[in-house]
């Protein structure tokens, strides 16, 4: 390069050279962006290896440098020291790369760039880049006073306590001045808010936004998904799952992940979403050729094919393909596949890999979606996280009372009937109450969630008659079609659009500010779901404002749990029993509920139903829907309460069945004999599955030899086989330093060393005597497991269950 060189764009292609050629690399910054850190990553870490010096300072000042990219500094590699600056409200705004090279020569280049991806790839900055030869006293002056920053007393050093010394003060200044700290991330880090960053037209002076120019880089979100989806694939895993939130960008993150593969299948149940991933993976990959495989579209022989899952569905359609035509195949929404339609689907093809992508991975029509991908969800980002780390918008919630009493509306299994819930929806003064709260919190663009079409149109009607510009859009609405209807409320010609379900999703309006919610909550997934459409970044949007109308109807108190900054997991959210207080919301937002909103939810939890009995309701409602009695993993798999409950309340499903007087008279004596035994195969703590794989390794000699000795030799071959052929089983409990030299080459002798030391052993020891291991010969005590088929099945009932929710839980 020459002696001084002006740099208004791409630093990176000057700065990564000069990495990998400098042995001593000095970074100053103001602010430091977690993009940054990962566009550096790879290139400093080399550095550290091959014995480089690094050192990096980073500036607090406004409080922009993000935590995250200060943790992922600390973890890049021990060897690399970094410091923070404490600015005390100084202005505080280095911007200089010191490389210092073996050879005496060396590069300083100091200007306008942070350590962030749009100041290194994506903006316009200038930076001058000067030869340490051209100039060595300058050069010598820059390396001595950045030494004199980076060990003032005003730096600390950076490890775990002091980020989480900053991060506390980075929360506290960002839920004082939001918009101060939002202006300034956005230009110090335009890439949270667009992925896509066209070059100028040379000719006309304007952005080219033809595919070809077009430069796609990850969002934040999508970089950590991709680097665990990389990981996990790595890891030699076949499938996985990613719950993102929406508004994070899934479609893309599928898309930058497909560029590993060779031939790719994009499934989707909606056409609107299979043309919307169809731009997107073109705007990615441009060199690919793409088409659809739905309706009167049919290109078999593209290289990237976005199909209907119902002409999937057709067996002649799937079979105009082999099962392994395709490297990658891609689910989206995933929380459908467990439909039959998809069942059939993923059972023919058999891909190098299969990606489900979702936002509510809830199970919606009680099917487990998490045994479609092996139970390996390698990446999870719910919205209120993306919420916390500014990827999507803060919000104010407003919870507004709705004296509607549900308790006398008809429950049909799954929704209100909905004559009834018309009868009480459809009330002048009803409406009159929504268009006050609306009118008194509302901002510029609303989506109206309606529980039918006859409210949508009602309410709309009503809006109207009060000078607002409404509409009521569904599948009959005739005065504009659904694109024309997001065009006009994205350009202020509507003030609010009341729907049924048509926006749940694929459907992205990142201008709407407010949302209002005018329906029961019966299904939390599609709560969910709708609250993603106001949460989206967009220029100029600053929260979304949620106006909530809440009355005694089913999942009232538990759907406030959902909006909680110290979030329990989904399962246990949905069935918490009480409510306590309003839930604690991440920084920058708010929830304020209405006083008779909080005496309802007071009152609900004090009606809340025994829990043994509910229960009972829930499992009724499963034999109900089968016709049968399900078995416990059938329970566990498809139940709307936790399976475990049924354990802590009656120490075995088979207890359960026995208190609510399910079982026959023949099984209610067995279960009296053997009741010991089973509680002892439910509750034997089990660190590792091996205790469960040693009885199904018995089990599998039938009901008339499971209960007979056996020694570790003749289980050894069944253990194996069962941890191995399964690659999350074997990455689970099988690669440790122990055990992952029996998975190179079978060796049965090896094999029970293991398990004679470990279950065999461990079990005896804790059994109070219903198993012994004795003179190498591992034993049931058959005093208390009856000679029975029936004591046999459910053995195998809870031995399976116990297997399945072992390694659920522990991926």
């Amino acid at each position: 390069m020459p002696d001084i060189k002006l740099i208004t764009e791409n630093l990176a292609d000057e700065l990564i050279p000069g990495i990998q050629r400098a042995s001593g690399i000095y970074i100053l910054t103001s602010f430091v962006m977690e993009s940054g850190v990962r566009l550096l990553h790879p290139h400093l870490r080399n550095a550290a290896e091959r014995g480089a010096e690094i050192k990096i300072l980073a500036g607090d000042y406004l409080f922009v440098t993000q935590p995250e990219a200060l943790r992922q500094l600390l973890n890049l590699d021990g060897r690399i020291e970094a410091r923070l600056w404490r600015s005390e409200g100084t202005s505080f705004h280095p911007k200089a790369y010191l490389l210092d090279y073996d050879d005496g020569q060396g590069l300083m280049i100091v200007g306008s760039s942070n350590l962030s991806l749009s100041a290194f790839r994506l903006g316009y900055e200038w930076n001058l880049a000067v030869n340490a030869e051209t100039e060595p006293f300058t050069f010598r002056e820059a390396l001595e006073q950045f030494f004199r920053l980076f060990y003032h007393e005003k730096t600390w050093p950076l490890n775990a306590e002091t980020v989480r010394e900053y991060e506390k003060e980075y929360n506290a200044y960002h839920q004082k001045y939001p918009e101060l700290v939002r202006l300034i991330s956005e230009m110090e880090e335009s890439e949270l808010m667009m992925p896509v960053k066209s070059r100028v037209d040379t000719e006309g002076g304007l952005p080219n936004l033809g595919l070809g120019n077009v430069v796609i880089e990850p969002r934040p979100a999508q970089l950590a998904a991709l680097d665990a989806l990389h990981a996990t694939w790595e890891e030699g895993y076949d499938r996985a799952l990613v719950v993102m939130a929406t508004g994070l960008g899934k479609t893309y993150l599928a898309g930058f992940f497909a560029r590993s593969f060779k031939r790719i299948l994009f499934i989707a149940h909606r056409e609107e979403i299979l043309q919307q991933a169809k731009q997107s993976f073109q705007r990615i990959m441009p060199e690919r050729n793409a088409g659809f495989y739905y309706g009167n579209e049919k290109d078999p022989s593209a290289e990237l094919i976005f199909a209907s899952i119902f002409t999937l569905g057709m067996k002649k359609h799937r079979e105009k393909f082999t099962p392994d035509a395709f490297d990658l195949i891609i689910v989206d929404e995933f929380h459908h596949a467990a439909a039959k339609s998809y069942i059939s689907v993923l059972e023919y093809f058999r891909p190098v890999f299969l990606l489900g992508i979702t936002a509510t991975p809830d199970r919606m029509d009680g099917r487990d979606i998490y045994a479609l991908c092996d139970g390996n969800v390698a990446y999870r980002v719910n919205f209120i996280e993306a919420v916390s780390r500014g990827w999507l918008s803060p919000f104010q919630y407003f919870g507004v009372y709705d004296d509607t009493d549900y308790d006398r509306i008809k429950w049909l299994g799954t929704r209100y009937d909905e004559e009834e819930l018309l009868a009480a929806q459809l009330r002048e003064e009803k409406a009159a109450l929504i268009y006050a709260k609306w009118t008194q919190y509302k901002q510029t663009r609303t989506l109206g969630f309606c529980s039918s079409i006859r409210q949508a149109d009602f309410l709309s009607d009503y809006f109207k008659r009060q000078g607002v510009r409404a509409l009521s859009l569904h599948s009959r609405t005739v005065e504009m079609t659904r694109p024309e209807a997001i065009r006009a409320l994205e350009n202020g010609e509507l003030d609010i659009i009341f729907t049924v379900d048509l926006f749940n999703e694929g459907v992205d309006i990142s201008s709407v500010n407010t949302l209002l919610f005018v329906r029961p909550t019966e299904s939390l997934t599609v709560f969910t779901q709708q609250l993603g459409r106001g949460l989206r970044l967009a220029e100029g949007k600053t929260h979304c404002v949620i106006i909530d109308l809440i009355g005694n109807y089913r999942n009232a108190d538990i759907k406030l749990k959902l909006f909680s900054a110290e979030q329990e997991d989904q399962e246990s959210t949905r069935r918490h029993n009480r409510y306590a207080a309003v839930p604690a919301v991440p920084a920058g937002c708010s929830m304020t509920l209405e006083t008779g909103v909080i005496n309802l939810l007071k009152e609900l939890a004090a009606k809340k139903q025994p829990r043994k009995e509910k229960l009972l309701s829930a499992y009724m409602e499963l034999k109900r829907e089968w016709g049968r009695r399900p078995t416990y993993l059938e329970l566990h798999l498809y139940g709307k309460a936790s399976s475990r409950e049924y354990k802590q309340e009656f120490n075995s499903y088979f207890g359960f069945l026995y208190w609510a007087d399910e079982l026959t008279e023949e099984e209610r004596e067995i279960y009296r004999q053997s009741e010991r035994w089973l509680t002892e195969v439910e509750k034997t703590p089990m660190s590792k599955s091996y205790k469960m794989v040693l009885l199904l390794a018995m089990l599998e000699r039938g009901h008339d030899k499971w209960r007979e000795p056996i020694t570790a030799l003749e289980a050894a071959p069944f253990f194996h086989r069962y941890l191995t052929e399964k690659e999350y089983r074997r990455k689970t409990d099988f690669s440790d330093k122990t055990t992952s030299l029996l998975t190179k080459e079978y060796n049965a002798a090896k094999v029970a060393v293991l398990i004679e030391r470990m279950p065999m052993t461990m079990w005896s020891g804790s059994s109070n005597g219903l198993v012994t291991f004795r003179n190498g010969v591992f034993e049931i005590n058959k005093e208390n497991v009856p000679d029975s088929r029936v004591v046999y099945d459910w053995t195998k009932e809870i031995c399976l269950y116990r297997l399945h929710e072992y390694f659920e839980r522990k991926a």
